[in-house]
């Protein structure tokens, strides 16, 4: 019997509500198995809760290998805030814990908070997350109506809007850094404005390079014959985009493949000004072969290779 061929590439999966982040990558898994293919080796560029919508992007085969790049980059959300009512867990999926009258507001309170939380600052995570404390998610500790403390971290939001949907809504549109949890950013924009709320809708627009748009869903996979659903697989490179790229003969590819360092201070100079080191998608003509690092010196060092 021969060897099954292994798949590699990057889906973008439009996920639906009510199902997991680990269900759906099951799901799609089994849908590009077959006797010929193996699509054992799979992960995600970050879950999404199970009330949550939208992309998320897919990584089998050697695309694994470069997941965490997709891990780090800045990502987008919609979503709907409903003011008064506070959950557990800051999402329709938890269970109400309070009540609170509704201040009145208009679009201008909106627009001065958008000022004030837009940019560098830090968020408090919520107890509903998978954070782990001593080998224990966090969620675990809170179904066990444990509180534990956390740190704030460092987040970013690039942008923001917010719009009065109605006397006790509101429509958030943000992008924000990795790390960033949507539904404290709407607890806390309830918060300044005199209540407590929980979001009601949650949907992933964008991470990285990748939108929404382009994503496709496990229904609509389910339904493409196999070739097409091969079809809808992007390059392992295309969640690397954002870093400069430099060229390698065959005799520097095969040195770097046996994890030696090359002088490539010949080709330095044409990366954009770094200060220590840099990284690098590396190509042998049109063929992507993986990740490198050069420094200052002009030192060219292996990070992560294409099998």
């Amino acid at each position: 019997m021969s060897a099954k061929t292994v798949i590699s590439g990057i889906l973008l999966l439009d996920k639906s509500q009510g199902i997991s982040s680990h269900s759906a990558l099951a799901k799609a898994k089994f849908l590009f198995k077959s006797d010929s293919q193996d699509s054992k080796k799979a992960g995600h560029t970050g879950t999404l809760d199970p009330m949550a919508t939208g992309l998320l992007p897919l990584v089998f085969g050697e695309a694994t290998k470069f997941a965490q790049y997709g891990l780090d980059a800045d990502k987008g959300y919609t979503a709907t805030i409903r003011l008064g009512v506070a959950t557990d867990s800051g999402d329709a999926d938890g269970q109400v814990i309070d009540h609170q009258a509704v201040p009145s507001f208009d679009q201008a309170m909106l627009d001065a908070i958008t000022d004030a939380m837009t940019g560098a600052q830090s968020q408090i995570p919520p107890m509903y997350s998978a954070l782990k404390k001593d080998g224990k998610k966090l969620y675990e500790y809170a179904r066990d109506g444990i509180e534990i403390e956390r740190a704030p971290r460092a987040i970013t939001i690039h942008h923001l809007s917010l719009t009065k949907l109605g006397d006790d809504s509101i429509l958030l549109d943000v992008v924000c850094s990795k790390g960033t949890y949507v539904r404290v950013l709407g607890e806390d924009i309830a918060k300044r404005l005199g209540t407590v709320g929980h979001l009601t809708r949650l949907h992933r627009t964008m991470t990285g390079g990748f939108g929404v748009d382009d994503a496709i869903t496990i229904d609509a996979l389910d339904a493409l014959p196999m070739s097409e659903r091969l079809g809808r697989l992007l390059p392992i490179d295309a969640m690397l985009t954002h870093l400069p790229t430099l060229m390698v003969s065959d005799d520097e590819a095969a040195r770097l493949k046996l994890g030696q360092r090359l002088n490539v201070k010949d080709r330095a100079l044409s990366l954009a000004a770094f200060d220590e080191t840099c990284l690098v998608r590396l190509y042998l003509g049109d063929e992507f072969i993986g990740l490198g690092e050069v420094a200052s010196t002009g030192r060219l060092q292996p990070k992560k290779l294409v099998a």
